[in-house]
């Protein structure tokens, strides 16, 4: 067989649909960055802006009505809260907890030392090889579930994973919804922009797992952003009155551009980050105590001559580090950024942006992280081959993650004794026990001599990722699923949609 028809087999057999490991088990210890004074400081800054700044809850009159029956002061929109007491409602929120999939070997624990990757969320627009950049289809959405479905090293489905523009914003989200629970079977979010559409939501996830399995487990969760700074605005509010109530889990993430949203100053964003995580969490809790929680972590640095976010600094590497730190000590699980970057295309600069921001992620202790793969353009874009390239070193974190092997075998005592001084290991019976996992294998690298990387035409990582992710969708079966639990769900959107009228905005 030769190099090329070897090399198409290993990418045929890479992509077929398995269920690996469905999450990280981390055994690596925490990189901890700061000292119990330096922490002890960031927690007294936390607890003035509580006491002190405040936080605005503009737009919903249910949750004045939550926070004024819990006696806690108010200023206008305005609230201002016991640092203590807050903390105290922080605390009843788990410290980890799992997430059901449609299928059970896919579900997910997050927190602890537990780590869950998911894909980009929210972009408009996506890019490709052949297609260049445009906007995204509901075509483009389901070939990202699919891919995201079929990727063991992407645990977990997100949401949105491209924007399907051609489908009425009224409307896209239960489309969205439904193909996350039929064309995969990970778990996956749901929508928050609306009420009705987080409602949506939940009675699908009710109608895909069962009411007594919902009312007993977490089966979806919802992502938001605070409105920063210091704005928790209905979006957030009302999603909480429905996901929390339910007793699904939240994802509370603040998005700071530091010196818009933030401070130019790092421990400064990141107390900010975690104040606004922590009256929203609070204010959870008031809703349903013991509702789950994760706290978020986008802090992006920008360019103070032009206002354009940066990603992959130090300032966000650093935050990342602190901001993990600050959650195994609040006993929250921690959500944090992921392959970002500002580069277009997947070029050198995608790639040293990423791999830092993706590194620091995973060393913080990131819990569940989205945008684990495939964003582009300041999040504006999602990219058919960045998906697959940022999936594939994702796998490497997998063992990474893992630590270090120091048992008995690993000495290769055996090895020592069978092989003569000046000779070789390859052969070995300790090499032969080991060679199909000794080493991680990134599918998308080329790591032959230059005369057989020419011979099989020279391609870029690009190249190889965009025949990948063809490959896989041209393999891509789905998963199975009750055929009345299909039918039920498809009644379901069908009435909605009818019910709904189209609205682009």
């Amino acid at each position: 067989m030769s190099r090329r028809e070897r090399k198409a087999r290993a990418l045929a057999e890479s992509t077929e649909s398995v269920v690996a490991s469905p999450f990280i088990r981390r055994q690596l210890p925490f990189f901890d960055l700061l000292e119990e004074e330096q922490l002890a400081k960031i927690d007294a800054q936390v607890d003035w802006m509580l006491e002190n700044v405040g936080f605005g809850f503009g737009g919903d009159p249910e949750a004045h009505r939550i926070w004024k029956e819990a006696g806690v002061k108010m200023v206008g929109d305005t609230v201002f809260a016991d640092a203590r007491w807050v903390r105290e409602l922080c605390n009843k929120a788990p410290q980890e907890f799992t997430q059901l999939a449609r299928n059970p070997a896919r579900s997910v624990t997050i927190g602890g030392n537990n780590q869950v990757f998911a894909p980009i969320y929210g972009a408009p627009f996506v890019r490709d090889l052949e297609g260049g950049r445009r906007y995204a289809t509901f075509a483009d959405f389901e070939n990202l579930v699919k891919l995201t479905y079929m990727h063991p090293n992407l645990h977990h489905s997100g949401l949105v994973v491209a924007e399907p523009t051609d489908i009425p914003v009224s409307k896209r989200h239960l489309d969205m919804v439904h193909a996350h629970m039929v064309l995969g079977d990970k778990p996956h979010l749901g929508a928050i922009t609306e009420k009705s559409r987080a409602q949506d939501s939940v009675d699908m996830a009710e109608i895909l797992h069962g009411k007594e399995t919902m009312d007993n487990n977490v089966v979806i969760m919802a992502n938001v952003n605070t409105n920063s700074p210091l704005l928790i605005d209905r979006v957030v509010t009302e999603a909480i009155q429905v996901y929390s109530a339910r007793g699904q889990a939240m994802v509370i993430t603040p998005f700071i551009l530091t010196g818009a949203m933030g401070p130019v100053s790092t421990v400064a964003a990141v107390a900010q980050a975690i104040s606004e995580v922590l009256i929203t969490v609070a204010f959870g809790q008031l809703v349903r105590p013991g509702a789950p929680f994760i706290m978020g972590n986008f802090l992006s640095s920008m360019s103070l001559k032009s206002g354009a976010p940066t990603f992959g600094m130090p300032e966000p590497v650093l935050s990342n580090y602190l901001i993990g730190q600050m959650a195994r000590r609040l006993g929250l699980p921690l959500r944090c950024g992921g392959s970002l970057t500002a580069s277009k295309v997947e070029d050198a600069q995608a790639a040293y942006e990423s791999a830092d921001s993706m590194h620091s992620t995973a060393m913080a202790g990131s819990n569940f992280t989205l945008h684990a793969a495939g964003w582009l353009e300041g999040g504006l874009s999602t990219g058919y081959e960045k998906l697959v390239m940022d999936a594939d070193r994702l796998g490497s974190y997998q063992k990474l993650m893992s630590g270090l092997d120091m048992s008995e075998d690993q000495f290769a005592r055996d090895a020592y004794q069978e092989i003569q001084p000046g000779g070789h290991f390859l052969g070995s019976a300790h090499t032969m026990r080991h060679y199909k996992t000794a080493f991680y294998d990134a599918q998308l690298s080329d790591s032959e001599n230059v005369e057989s990387w020419e011979e099989n035409g020279a391609e870029d990582m690009r190249m190889r990722a965009y025949k990948k992710w063809n490959q896989m969708l041209s393999n891509y079966q789905p998963p199975a699923i009750d055929p009345a639990v299909k039918e039920a769900l498809d009644e379901f959107v069908a009435k909605r949609k009818q019910e709904l009228p189209d609205a682009w905005y």
